[in-house]
């Protein structure tokens, strides 16, 4: 009887075993059929699109000669980023020479306060188009973070409070569908009129592109994080009744974390209308940026602008996508639910 049992259990345990190595290889094929999904086919639409692009540029013909192709705007891409390293090299020349300058000025004995004009000298050189993309990302982050900071407290308000939210819901509605570009010359004279100084900490066309984007990202983010502070569980603000806690600790326990999912999406919103808005408004208002860089190169009208600018759109539209992923990445990290898919 003892043998039998050891039989059937050494059956039992070999079924078992090939069970589990089914489940696992089956685990693994459905993993790898996943992961080479998600690489081929991203892959093969980027590689479809090229080649369409590639046919369809030699179809188009402008005045500045053939629409450019992908190998045109890589060529493009190389040449900008040698000319970044270029002016760096005579930045980097520039402030030797003036450091020799300044050391033969002191040996010489000549007077303080020429040789604090001669240190307070700056490089004058054209701004290139990295610089450009990082005086962009500077100013969409400056609006992007004043809007957040007053747009996530104030929707909190409105959504807890059905008065508020009455008072503020006419002003929302009005402001919402104006155009981005109307506020920028009313901008653009308040911080004319308002910000005189002689030893200014910004310039004033960085602060006309940051306050406009601000205004423009306010309304997504407001919009959203009332709608998620105000569809937050019954039966959850029955439990923060229960425990008796007060409004600080029911708003930072319980409706926050609620609520997290719906502030994100109006944040993302934001964002990506903020930079939007702020490429517009450098063309418009030739503030610096990529926004004056692609409007720069449509009215220089060389042979190499179209590609030029074709390079300043992709790099556009990679900076936005960036932006929204880490959005998304920061979301995931700081939401509760983790098993949520968010895309």
């Amino acid at each position: 009887m003892s043998g039998y049992l050891q039989n059937h259990i050494a059956i039992e345990n070999q079924t078992l075993i090939r069970v589990l190595d089914f489940l696992a290889s089956d685990r693994l094929a459905n993993s790898m059929q996943s992961a080479s999904r998600s690489v081929f086919v991203p892959a093969t639409a980027l590689l479809i699109f090229l080649m369409l692009w590639s046919f369809g540029a030699k179809q188009v013909q402008t005045s500045l000669g053939e629409l450019p192709g992908p190998a045109q705007v890589g060529s493009q891409a190389v040449t900008l980023f040698q000319e970044h390293l270029a002016e760096r090299d005579k930045a980097t020349q520039f402030h030797e020479r003036l450091e020799g300058r300044v050391v033969k000025a002191i040996a010489d004995g000549q007077p303080a306060d020429r040789i604090e004009r001669m240190q307070s000298r700056q490089y004058t050189g054209p701004a290139t188009f990295i610089d450009q993309i990082f005086t962009s990302l500077l100013t969409v982050m400056t609006g992007f973070v004043f809007a957040t900071l007053i747009a996530i407290p104030l929707g909190i308000a409105i959504g807890m409070s059905q008065t508020l939210y009455q008072a503020f819901n006419p002003i929302i509605q009005l402001f919402k569908p104006v155009s981005p570009l109307a506020w920028l010359p009313l901008v653009t004279m308040v911080v004319s009129a308002a910000y005189v100084s002689d030893d200014p900490w910004f310039s004033k066309s960085f602060l006309t592109s940051a306050i406009t984007v601000t205004l423009c990202c306010l309304w997504p983010t407001i919009i959203n994080t009332a709608v998620g502070v105000s569809g937050v569980s019954s039966d959850l603000l029955n439990v923060s009744r229960v425990l008796r806690l007060n409004w600080f600790s029911k708003t930072l326990k319980i409706i926050l974390p609620s609520a997290l999912p719906m502030m994100f999406t109006g944040m993302r919103l934001s964002l990506g209308i903020g930079w939007m808005v702020l490429i517009a408004a450098e063309m418009l208002a030739q503030n610096p940026g990529l926004g004056k860089f692609v409007w720069d190169e449509f009215q220089n009208g060389s042979s190499n602008s179209l590609a030029r600018i074709m390079v300043a759109v992709l790099v556009i539209g990679v900076i936005g996508f960036l932006l929204d992923r880490i959005m998304l990445m920061l979301q995931k990290l700081s939401s509760w639910d983790k098993n949520v898919v968010l895309r």
